[in-house]
């Protein structure tokens, strides 16, 4: 070897950003592993890269004794002497070796090493680069697809957009370039394994810090995403300056900064709302753009009961449930909505069920934990089925009849033309969501979809549409 092993090292890392002193390492583990194949693992030997003369240096060691019993590792203290005359017995003395001696099949597993050790050494500086970089945006290009999805060429490496991460409907073909968001870094035996998205709700908060400047230093803040990946999305903010307009700041003028983050998500459309701590407030914000008369909250089993006028049930839901299942994501709470009319039926069976109750002395929950919520599905069920009810015997059912004849809760049931649709109740699944599915109730929420809503109680309380 020669001083141009030297200009290689520093070549390589160089170009490789490989450390230095880490290739050498590997050069001397290569060449001590070549020794040891060659000559046995007995031999005592040491390697060096020597800096000035550019170029590797054996050493091999063996101990000074009066008779040899193994030539590997001993040498005779006469011929020692020669080489060196004040040597004694038991002392270590180095030979150098020529490993241009050590012949082919050698040289080629030092090779070998060599290329082995350096792909390990730059698959961990990748894998620290992008182990660093989980939560950040990355950009790269479509290259292939496999069974688990596409296969993107960030530059040092490769990236997988999983297809459970990537947006519905959304096609991409080789060459594109696409941007998504590092969720994992796995760390592989064929290189680290980069795991991105495009459907994650954090994607969505770091195209907001990218795009408004108010987000990215803190003063609006992101309290929560809810998203129905390339169809909708609900942004809830807050500032931590009054003098700032938190829907203001993350809509721009003229829609200018949402409508970046809406051409990202190839049309994904964001509603802005305003976080409040109140959760029955959080609720209302969260519902918009339909108009709600009141919200009863239930902290126990999180859940908000919420009424709004008959002309405003398809908004409040959506189409095919989505407003309102996206409302109860952001909250985290369970939401049922109810129109003004049928609450008032409603309430009006719920407290003849109470009245019941009392009759029978026993707890309204009872009833409730029995599958009974009105007085109308008591009235109709059997002696058999209303025993099932804990607490009630036989004697209780029959005081029950009576009260049910004397309250006159066993009334007909009004004419069908008269009771509201089955889809004026829905939970937070949007069970009732077909309701929407009209072209008027279309027509109506398409209408508001680009209105940013003012509370006239609360200045503050806007909602910000995705779409100009």
């Amino acid at each position: 070897m020669s001083s141009e092993l030297k200009k290689a090292i520093d070549q390589i890392s160089k170009d490789r950003g490989i450390d230095r002193d880490l290739l050498i390492d590997t050069l001397e583990e290569a060449v001590r592993s070549s020794v040891a194949r060659k000559f046995g693992d007995a031999m005592d030997i040491e390697v060096n890269f020597n800096e000035d003369l550019g170029e590797i240096e054996v050493y091999q060691f063996k101990v000074v004794v009066e008779k040899v019993a193994d030539p590997v590792s001993e040498i005779v203290l006469e011929e020692a002497r020669q080489h060196d005359p004040n040597v004694r017995l038991d002392d270590d003395m180095g030979f150098k070796l020529n490993i241009e001696d050590l012949g082919r099949i050698a040289a080629q597993s030092a090779k070998q090493v060599i290329i082995q050790r350096m792909r390990d050494a730059e698959q961990e500086i990748i894998y620290e680069e992008y182990k660093d970089r989980v939560g950040e945006i990355v950009s790269g290009i479509i290259q292939r697809r496999d069974r688990t999805g596409w296969i993107i060429n960030l530059g040092r490496t490769e990236a997988l957009l999983p297809k459970e991460e990537q947006i519905p409907r959304e096609r991409y073909k080789r060459g594109d370039r696409v941007q998504a968001y590092v969720i994992d870094v796995h760390k592989e035996s064929r290189g680290p394994q980069v795991i991105v998205s495009r459907s994650h709700p954090e994607y969505m908060i770091s195209l907001f810090q990218r795009e408004v400047p108010e987000v990215a230093d803190g003063t609006v803040k992101i309290m929560g995403v809810a998203r129905d990946p390339g169809l909708r999305a609900k942004v809830a903010v807050q500032s931590r300056d009054r003098d700032v307009d938190p829907v203001g700041a993350c809509v721009g003028i003229r829609g200018s900064r949402i409508q970046n983050v809406v051409q990202e998500l190839k049309g994904e459309r964001i509603d802005i709302v305003v976080w409040s701590p109140d959760i029955a407030m959080y609720g209302q914000h969260a519902l918009s753009p339909a108009v709600i008369s009141r919200i009863t909250v239930d902290d126990d089993d999180q859940v908000l009961e919420v009424v709004v006028p008959d002309d405003q049930l398809t908004l409040a839901i959506g189409r095919k449930g989505q407003n309102v299942k996206l409302a109860s994501r952001l909250l985290g709470w369970k939401i049922d909505i109810f129109t003004e009319s049928r609450y008032g039926e409603l309430n009006a069976s719920r407290r003849g069920l109470e009245q019941l109750a009392s009759v029978a002395e026993i707890g309204l929950d009872n009833f409730l934990a029995a599958g009974f919520e009105t007085a109308e599905q008591l009235t109709a069920a059997s002696d058999e089925e209303i025993l099932a009810v804990e607490g009630l015997t036989p004697a209780k059912v029959a005081d029950i009849r009576v009260a049910i004849n004397m309250l006159g809760l066993n009334a007909p049931a009004p004419e069908a033309e008269n009771q509201e649709p089955e889809a004026e109740q829905s939970g937070a699944d949007a069970a009732g969501a077909d309701a929407a599915e009209s072209p008027a109730a279309e027509a109506s929420e398409a209408e508001q979809s680009d209105v940013r809503a003012a509370d006239e109680k609360d200045p503050g309380d806007k909602a910000g549409q995705g779409e100009e």
